[in-house]
């Protein structure tokens, strides 16, 4: 957007305004351009999965668009940093559905997609979320609301399968943020497949994200007549380093596993060697030995930007640029219901964190899950998951 229209703009959305798409979109005229609103919390609390995420989305844009781009048009990425703050997210999405975007893609939390979709639904306007994992949101919000990752009730499964048939554990402390959808979801999903299998939740705590110390769990925890085997912590990005080591410090053994609010530099950054042992699940496996695709997004992302991807996350804004332009091609035109009604036919797009296909009546994919355990401040591929048993959203 140039700055004449930055000034245009009211105060809050002026300040949700992060940067244009330069060296990343086509300086072609409007009407060789096709628009994809992009909304990312690239700034405040889960800037570490928003900020990878966009980066991916731009180098995607940015290898179609040398290609030749979508029906002849260059794509161009709308970019707005809506500062993890939900007044900021709902003000972004008004001005995005007033600037007529036949789509839109963000965020990879489920609460900033419940402070945006309604806006996009009543608009009529379709929009993929690249890591936002709840399985409820195309429910709560409605018929334009995709995501392209698979929902918490997956992971969960994936995580409660890692400790019955890997760490072999029957007994769990669980410990989660219950100030979030997605640490409440990822909780609920993991105690209902846990339970399920034949294991026993043996006790229960709770925080809230931003919390400085945990010693009134780690008391409660080290207190059991009962021992767990281990600890399912369902946490946010910057809580989980912290909640980390102060268990190690306080002398709590036990395996930790959780989802993919984990897959964040900070998890070693702020853990350090308390890290070791963690075992989480997310999206795809990144290092520079995995899948001849991930090989080649780890080169390009590096060309691009000076550092390795981060984090799943990161390949995850990759695939949704290149889900919504498959859709935009098979739809022939940039008309959001024509854009809608492609995506809901997708079968089989080949991303790079895996396939994505859209069961008919369902908005949610169906995706194989990563277990990354930690060691030596490294990472590794502990397992891939299919789950056999999984929760109803």
């Amino acid at each position: 957007m140039t700055r004449t229209a930055l000034h245009r703009l009211p105060l809050a959305l002026a300040a949700g305004l992060l940067v244009s798409t330069a060296g990343f979109a086509s300086t072609a005229s409007a009407a060789d351009t096709i628009k994809i609103g992009a909304p990312f919390n690239v700034t405040g609390a889960l800037s570490s999965l928003d900020a990878p995420a966009l980066n991916g989305a731009k180098l995607k844009v940015k290898e179609i668009n040398d290609a030749g781009g979508v029906l002849g048009k260059q794509l161009e990425l709308e970019i707005y940093d809506t500062k993890t703050d939900p007044t900021v997210i709902a003000s972004v999405a008004s001005q995005l559905v007033s600037q007529d975007v036949p789509v839109g893609m963000g965020f990879t939390d489920s609460d900033s997609v419940l402070a945006l979709g309604p806006i996009f639904q009543q608009a009529g306007i379709p929009f993929v979320t690249p890591g936002a994992t709840s399985p409820k949101l195309p429910d709560q919000i409605g018929d334009m609301i995709f995501l392209a990752c698979f929902g918490d009730n997956v992971q969960a499964a994936a995580g409660d399968e890692y400790l019955m048939n890997e760490a072999k554990a029957k007994k769990v402390f669980l410990l989660r943020d219950n100030s979030t959808e997605y640490t409440t979801l990822l909780a609920k999903y993991f105690d209902e497949a846990f339970t399920h299998d034949g294991g026993r939740v043996i006790a229960r705590d709770d925080y809230k994200s931003g919390d400085k110390t945990f010693t009134a769990q780690i008391t409660k925890l080290k207190a059991l007549s009962e021992k767990p085997d281990a600890l399912y912590v369902s946490a946010m990005p910057d809580d989980i380093g912290l909640i980390v080591k102060q268990m190690r410090q306080a002398g709590v053994t036990e395996p930790i596993v959780g989802g993919d609010g984990y897959d964040t530099p900070l998890l070693i950054q702020v853990g350090g060697k308390a890290a070791d042992g963690v075992v989480y699940s997310t999206h795809a496996f990144m290092a520079t030995d995995s899948t001849p695709a991930i090989q080649k997004f780890y080169k390009d992302y590096k060309a691009a930007y000076g550092m390795e991807p981060e984090n799943a996350f990161a390949a995850l804004g990759y695939d949704t640029v290149g889900l919504i332009a498959d859709a935009i091609k098979r739809a022939g035109a940039a008309d959001p219901k024509k854009i809608r009604d492609a995506l809901a036919a997708t079968q089989g797009y080949k991303g790079i964190t895996g396939s994505i296909s859209y069961p008919e009546g369902t908005r949610v994919p169906a995706k194989t899950v990563a277990m990354i355990g930690v060691k030596n401040d490294k990472l590794y591929l502990a397992d891939e998951v299919t789950p056999k048993w999984i929760a109803k959203p």
